[in-house]
């Protein structure tokens, strides 16, 4: 990660983590149900990841009210350091 704006934050190391273990799970062959379920996973990320790097590194530079210095809101930090819908959309398909 950088500081500098414009350039990747800890939110993209944390992008290319997911798709790099992403990509080692659909190309491993120990757990063929493991591999299944994280193969559209790694073609998505993969396929994406332009825009979800575009989607990080558009909203640095700007202020961010996360609720409070020491308890801060848990939603309004949530919106903050996941910012790419895109991204959000590919890791919550998940869940399903």
């Amino acid at each position: 990660p950088s500081r500098r704006t414009g350039e990747l934050d800890n939110r993209g190391s944390h992008f290319y983590l997911a798709k790099f273990w992403s990509e080692e799970l659909a190309a491993q062959d120990e757990d063929t149900e493991l591999k299944a379920k994280f193969a559209p996973i790694a073609q998505a990320l993969a396929e994406n990841e332009e825009k979800i790097v575009a989607e990080l590194n558009e909203v640095q530079g700007k202020p961010a009210d996360i609720g409070g210095y020491y308890a801060v809101d848990p939603a309004k930090v949530n919106a903050v350091m996941r910012p790419s819908e895109t991204l959000n959309q590919i890791i919550g398909s998940l869940q399903a």
